[in-house]
């Protein structure tokens, strides 16, 4: 098994801040994509869709400005069974983000893209909590021929 990881440093007067992008349809919808839906809470299943496809993701965990904890459910092959973590902690004026995409089977193709893209949409959440402003799909930076 192989993992995406990305660590992201976002100013922050607030762990709060950034976990609420994480955790509530707005926040999602701010920085991943405008079609999100679904229930933000563990149990539940989020609706995340980028044109025709998407990703179905359940919520395994939230721990209040620490952690959440995703399984995808439904979606591209390679992303069944993954599990998406987020994990926060403040340093100095900044909210750490560490990220990981966690048991893709092998490092196919499809990954080194989704690992990309997942940098792209954590600028975007960077961008959106410091700013107010993220850059979610559709409006996201295109970097191939798969978006």
């Amino acid at each position: 098994m192989v993992d995406i990881l990305h660590r992201v440093g976002i100013e922050s007067s607030s762990v709060d801040d950034v976990y609420a992008a994480l955790t509530t349809i707005d926040g999602l919808a701010g920085w991943w994509t405008g079609d999100t839906s679904g229930d933000p809470n563990v149990g539940g299943t989020l609706q995340f869709r980028f044109g025709e496809g998407g990703f179905d993701i359940e919520v395994v965990e939230l721990r209040p400005s620490e952690r959440v904890l995703w399984e995808v459910v439904d979606g591209p092959e390679e992303w069944i069974g993954t599990r998406v973590q987020w994990d926060l902690r403040r340093d100095g004026p900044y909210v750490i983000v560490l990220f990981s995409h966690e048991g893709w089977k092998e490092p196919v193709e499809f990954m080194h893209h989704c690992s990309t893209k997942w940098a792209v949409f954590l600028m975007s959440l960077k961008s959106m909590v410091e700013t107010g402003a993220g850059a979610p799909a559709p409006r996201d930076v295109k970097i191939d021929n798969w978006n």
